[in-house]
């Protein structure tokens, strides 16, 4: 079967038929340790905002309340990331020990963030996100 063109004539690329339909469904699909490093991340998200629910945007795991997108997390070849959104940069201090980014933090797979940093982030973005 030939790729189809688009219209400037180049090829598309095939929809990927392993993009993950659960936060389970992509935690199976990452290494033993990223795996772990995200499900302690994940508990922490739960525990800080129960009320949350669970989904995939932007082929991650992430967590929306009242319809709006909370945080995401994800695994990349060399890291672990959470991404919490603009509010990294109201704790920038306290994040200078981790590798940043607007709205991004990375941290090592064999490492995992603070739960009390999780909880400070997930609350913030959650009061955020209301005002």
């Amino acid at each position: 079967m030939k790729p189809k063109k688009t219209s400037r004539g180049h090829c598309a690329a095939p929809a990927k038929a392993d993009k993950p339909k659960t936060p389970d469904d992509y935690l199976a699909a990452v290494s033993a340790d990223k795996r772990a490093a995200l499900e302690k991340l994940r508990k922490t998200i739960k525990a800080a905002a129960p009320e949350a629910e669970e989904c995939i945007r932007y082929q991650l795991p992430a967590f929306r309340l009242n319809g709006k997108l909370l945080v995401a997390y994800g695994a990349a070849a060399n890291h672990c990331a959470f991404y919490p959104g603009s509010v990294v940069e109201a704790i920038k201090d306290e994040l200078k020990d981790y590798d940043t980014s607007k709205g991004t933090i990375r941290f090592p797979a064999n490492g995992t963030l603070p739960p009390a940093l999780v909880r400070k982030l997930v609350k913030l973005r959650i009061a955020k996100n209301a005002g």
